[in-house]
């Protein structure tokens, strides 16, 4: 098995899901970590898209069958290795699935582009960010009035067991700060948050492609370096290279 990722909320998920299952008693001795550098476009290379055709991270390839997308990932290893992650039973199956589903579809393109206009789109005029910024401030805070409803009286997404929902989510919520969404003083949000960093295989998942000291707080350098990768990647520029790339080895 060999796990395509990057240091991004996204390829957290994978490395935290992997960690998790060690944690459980799924040693995953086979697995092979490659960590692909989107700041030089790796991800559009030849070979990494043969895994991966959207041309972004995670992505995984097993026995040569290959899959996209970091949720579908969680899905795939959650089905193959079982435990308490992913339940088996139809219901409290798809309990876990939609709150999964809800983050691919809403946290997470949310905060994205709230974090794109926020630190990295130095190519876009002040005044023509405004309306996004409001529209996607506002957006994040509703969703996550959604999952503070969620979170009451239980400690994680699901109930007290915690499951691919909780791995879907905590990355990108775990970046409040970077992407200035503020989650102070929103119910039950910051005790979740912090209750989900305590796992050891969460500690063990983000440490995947950054040194442990900056697992927390970032260095002034690194937070230098990620802005300016992200105004790299977020530039429309590169947008047009990944529909012209088609084949490109670098």
């Amino acid at each position: 098995m060999r796990l395509l990722m990057a240091p991004t909320p996204n390829g957290w998920k994978v490395s935290i899901m992997i960690e998790e299952l060690r944690g459980l008693g799924h040693p995953l001795p086979d697995l092979a970590v490659e960590f692909v550098n989107i700041m030089k476009g790796e991800q559009f290379g030849a070979d990494f898209m043969k895994v991966s055709p959207n041309q972004k991270i995670p992505a995984l390839e097993d026995e040569g069958f290959c899959l996209m997308e970091s949720c579908a990932i969680l899905e795939y290893l959650g089905e193959k290795f079982p435990s308490t992650l992913l339940p088996l039973q139809r219901e409290p199956k798809f309990e876990v699935l939609q709150w999964v589903y809800w983050q691919a579809a809403n946290v997470g393109p949310v905060f994205g582009n709230k974090l794109s206009y926020t630190r990295y789109m130095d190519d876009v005029d002040a005044a023509a960010k405004a309306h996004p910024m409001e529209r996607f401030a506002k957006e994040a805070q509703r969703l996550m009035s959604v999952l503070s409803r969620r979170l009451d009286g239980r400690d994680f997404v699901c109930g007290n067991e915690f499951t691919i929902a909780d791995i879907a989510l905590y990355p990108w919520v775990r970046g409040w700060k970077w992407s200035k969404i503020p989650i102070v003083g929103i119910p039950n949000i910051e005790a979740w948050v912090d209750r989900v960093r305590t796992r050891p295989g969460v500690d063990r998942g983000l440490a995947y492609g950054i040194p442990r000291e900056e697992i927390d707080q970032w260095s002034e350098a690194r937070k230098n370096r990620t802005a300016a990768g992200g105004s790299v990647i977020a530039a429309n520029a590169n947008l047009e290279r990944g529909s012209t790339d088609r084949n490109s080895d670098t």
